[in-house]
């Protein structure tokens, strides 16, 4: 068997490299990952709440406790909250959340969404995660539960160390499989591209892989989800945009042009009805349990 296949610090570096990569990328195709929800936050709030919404939620969370974790007087780090999709029901069920979120129009809906908690029941640090000294904020070991759902903090194993690092039982991370599918994109990019689009695996196979290597006792689940929405024309054609720079297209006014033409021609109404899903992995990692052991560095 290939030594390579056991070798964490080849696999950290590898992910390491793929990341810088696609992060520098993004930066020139001028994309904020950390701020790529704020023109559609109000949307996105809308959905997390609605029935549907909370009933993804609610599955989510069932899982958790499923697992053994428990919300009643528990302590919990929301890193990337947003509008409090997770926070709100974490309080809800009794927990003491700290809700870690940077856009502005996010933060906002989040103040609404827990104004009728206790005081102190829910705080919010407007601050980047990885800006966040863990030592001072004195965070190391301090929660309960970790919690970093579809968050772009997640980039290579540095950052997972970093989240670990604050859990004192358990961490769950959720990522793409698969890079997410938008039906306006692969309608477009035969168009951009001049060939049909493939979906291609992401970096939760780093994230297994080392937990794997590194020892870590973890349940690890897949699943594949999907919604659909209606959105005005302006909206799809920035959000298509966007998407394009994500896979490293890029976002000039000849591709702008392109989108535009389409979307008048498509969807004359201005309405435009976009499907969006994948795989989804969710990982829940058991600190608790790394004192029985000694783990493989």
């Amino acid at each position: 068997m290939n030594d390579d296949f056991f070798n964490a610090a080849m696999w950290e570096k590898v992910w390491k490299d793929e990341s810088d990569l696609k992060i520098d990328r993004m930066k020139k195709s001028g994309i904020d990952p950390t701020r790529s929800f704020d023109h559609k936050a109000k949307v996105f709030n809308e959905q997390s709440f609605n029935e549907k919404g909370r009933q993804r939620t609610k599955r989510i969370i069932s899982w958790l406790e499923g697992q053994g974790v428990q919300f009643e007087n528990a302590s919990v780090l929301d890193i990337g909250a947003a509008s409090g999709v997770f926070s709100v029901p974490f309080a809800e069920k009794g927990a003491r959340v700290t809700a870690v979120e940077t856009s502005p129009p996010l933060i906002e809906l989040l103040e609404e969404n827990v104004a009728n908690f206790a005081e102190g029941q829910v705080k919010i640090v407007p601050e980047p995660f990885e800006d966040i000294d863990v030592a001072s904020m004195g965070w190391n070991q301090t929660f309960d539960l970790v919690f970093a759902s579809m968050s772009p903090i997640i980039h290579n194993w540095e950052s997972v160390e970093k989240i670990l690092q604050c859990a004192r039982k358990f961490c769950y991370i959720s990522m793409p499989v698969l890079h997410t599918e938008h039906s306006l994109v692969k309608e477009i990019w035969p168009l951009v591209t001049g060939q049909s689009y493939q979906s291609k695996l992401t970096e939760m196979g780093y994230l297994l892989h080392l937990l794997y290597l590194k020892g870590y006792a973890y349940e690890t689940l897949v699943t594949a989800e999907g919604k659909t929405r209606e959105i005005p024309g302006e909206m799809a054609l920035q959000e298509v945009m966007t998407w394009l720079g994500h896979h490293r297209l890029p976002a000039d006014e000849r591709n702008m042009r392109i989108v535009a033409n389409y979307l008048e021609q498509s969807y004359p109404s201005g309405k435009v009805v976009v499907q969006e899903g994948g795989r989804f992995g969710k990982v829940l990692i058991r600190l608790q349990d790394q004192n029985m052991y000694t783990r493989k560095n």
